[in-house]
């Protein structure tokens, strides 16, 4: 009887692994600094732990149709899950976590009370902007520089990031004067930079509202459930508003 106990508890042990599954979670780049408190709170509440892959939401899309094996998809916008969604990658319609808040933001104490003269001046020759077409964070940006009437005036200036996480490493190295990116960036206790910014006057972009979806990998996997109801959870929700997000 202990011989069949015994070999039963090495059964167990050397085949568990084969029947745990992995919670893979698409990331949109400007939720990189909160979704490392996300996961650390996710994992003490449940045990579970998830492996984030983070990048620009367009990007990640694109991989999700590519047949990427993501179970849950945190993008910057819901336009993303909405393709997503309509294109039968979900069969749950992707809902609003938070609303995000775009911020102009330098290494160098230069300004910002009128940033729209600032960015004309000689004193500002490089600016930062996140890909319009991918990143839903530079879209706001180009938007905000429209409505202001500066967009074809400082074309010239913008140097663009793949994803915002690449635009906040050129403001936070000084490669470039300023950039526009988002809250979280200066609410990141990461971030040893000083860093200096204004938040963006909102009417000037169309509202981020950034999407989640459940995708259709997560079908057999409980564990990306809970995860995505954990997003959607108080818990979960005091992080987003620490990094400076709005939620309901």
């Amino acid at each position: 009887m202990k011989k069949i106990n015994l070999l039963l508890v090495l059964i167990l042990l050397f085949t568990a692994p084969i029947f745990a599954q992995t919670v893979k979670i698409a990331v949109a780049a400007n939720l990189q600094a909160v979704i490392k408190e996300l996961r650390a709170d996710f994992k003490s509440k449940t045990g579970i732990a998830i492996e984030p892959i983070i990048g620009s939401s367009g990007n990640l899309t694109t991989q999700v149709k590519n047949g990427a094996p993501f179970d849950v998809f945190l993008s910057a916008d819901m336009n993303f899950p909405e393709t997503l969604f309509k294109d039968g990658f979900s069969s749950k319609k992707p809902v609003v976590y938070a609303q995000g808040s775009l911020i102009i933001c330098s290494n160098q104490d230069i300004g910002f009370e009128n940033w729209e003269r600032l960015l004309l001046t000689e004193r500002v020759k490089k600016i930062a902007i996140a890909n319009h077409a991918i990143a839903p964070y530079g879209k706001a940006a180009q938007e905000a520089l429209g409505k202001k009437g500066i967009l074809g005036d400082v074309k010239s200036k913008i140097v663009t990031g793949e994803s915002i996480s690449q635009v906040n490493t050129y403001i936070t190295t000084g490669v470039v004067d300023v950039g526009f990116t988002t809250q979280a960036l200066v609410d990141d206790p990461a971030n040893k930079t000083k860093l200096y910014w204004k938040v963006i006057d909102s009417k000037l972009y169309a509202p981020i509202e950034q999407g989640m979806v459940l995708l259709k990998h997560a079908a057999d996997n409980a564990d990306a459930e809970r995860f995505y109801q954990y997003v959607l959870s108080a818990p979960a929700k005091a992080i987003f508003k620490k990094f400076g997000y709005k939620v309901q």
